[in-house]
């Protein structure tokens, strides 16, 4: 059921990502590492869905350099 946060394609995305995680087949970008953190996985889910063009929160720009 999608939140209010993120819409229902974004939802299906990161639940389709940490499947991949708990399964243990998720990697990351060029390196093809194993992902260990929950929270990196969570993270490339958003990022995934953002991509494919789902509804979701604009990024925190508090922490980075402009």
């Amino acid at each position: 059921m999608p939140s209010k946060k993120y819409g229902k394609k974004a939802t299906k995305k990161i639940s389709k990502v940490m499947h991949e995680y708990g399964k243990g087949k998720l990697k990351m970008g060029r390196s093809g590492k194993k992902v260990k953190s929950r929270k990196q996985a969570i993270a490339i889910g958003i990022s995934e869905a953002r991509k494919a063009g789902g509804k979701v929160p604009k990024q925190k720009t508090k922490n980075r350099r402009k």
